[in-house]
């Protein structure tokens, strides 16, 4: 049983986001992944609605989070880590190569005072090291390619795999933000489709393509049998090939200029100025424009 975690999944609509309770049913011991922290584009309003109903639930069965980790530094909501350690007290994780996207970031952003080293999480996590939830063994493994900082948490018999495989009916994660990789991001999959044909895989998100209902969990088998970008690549070239062209029709993420300064901070918002209001910056004509 204590490699048999319980996996709650709660769904944010606003971003297609899912966020995780996984509990080890011996302990009572949690972790949260990937917790949402609500922010609307058109008013500028945040809000915790998302956090707080993942603490409710946590309240209501009696568990005790031991830990809150990101798989990356979000590009199309903010992280709610920082607000959910301030409310538990539990320990905030996330890849140690976010040091290496803070670096680029704090760039873009004209920010060369922002510190690059990861303080703002306790934990930041090797590739193949490992922890516990209660009884349950979590091993980290570094997944990069969609970003420089993903990693896959492998607890027990579920891998919480974020944005490098979605769903078999929709493909692979984008590649093309910068510090992406195809390449890198072929070499992550295999990584994971070599866990046991069993392993339960948790993705971040789902788009519900056709408007079916809402799936986020599958086994390493069925991706690798059925994923809609594996199946039909025999070669890592098919597929660096396959997702190149694919991203070069995407538009940006909606948010990922507003997230990013709020996702290398781990989830903290700006500091209020001299007025008491907080500022997000967006740096201009960086990113490709869709008619680019």
């Amino acid at each position: 049983m204590s490699h048999h975690p319980e996996v709650t999944a709660f769904y944010d609509k606003r971003t297609f986001s899912v966020q995780y309770v996984v509990s080890d049913p011996a302990t009572r011991l949690c972790a949260v992944i990937d917790p949402v922290l609500d922010f609307d584009e058109k008013s500028g309003a945040t809000s915790t609605e998302n956090a707080d109903r993942i603490l409710e639930f946590i309240e209501a069965q009696g568990l005790t989070p031991v830990c809150i980790l990101d798989t990356h530094p979000h590009a199309d909501h903010f992280s709610a880590a920082s607000y959910l350690r301030a409310r538990t007290g539990a320990p905030i994780g996330i890849g140690e190569k976010v040091c290496e996207v803070q670096k680029l970031w704090n760039g873009f952003y004209n920010q060369p005072e922002a510190p690059e080293d990861g303080r703002q999480w306790d934990r930041l996590f090797a590739d193949g090291e490992e922890f516990f939830i209660g009884e349950i063994p979590v091993r980290v493994m570094l997944s990069p390619g969609h970003t420089l900082a993903s990693v896959t948490y492998v607890a027990g018999d579920a891998a919480f795999i974020h944005d490098t495989l979605f769903m078999p009916d929709s493909g692979t994660a984008r590649a093309d933000f910068p510090g992406g990789s195809a390449r890198a991001l072929w070499a992550s999959i295999q990584r994971i489709l070599a866990l046991p044909d069993d392993t339960r895989l948790f993705t971040g998100h789902d788009y519900q393509p056709g408007g079916r209902e809402l799936r986020y969990e599958s086994s390493v088998a069925e991706q690798r049998a059925t994923n809609s970008h594996i199946a039909k690549c025999l070669t890592e070239a098919d597929f660096i090939a396959l997702r190149e062209a694919r991203d070069a029709t995407l538009p940006m993420p909606k948010l990922i200029l507003h997230a990013l300064q709020v996702n290398t901070n781990a989830g903290r918002l700006p500091e209020p100025e001299e007025n008491g209001r907080r500022y997000l910056k967006i740096p201009l004509d960086l990113l490709q424009a869709p008619w680019g």
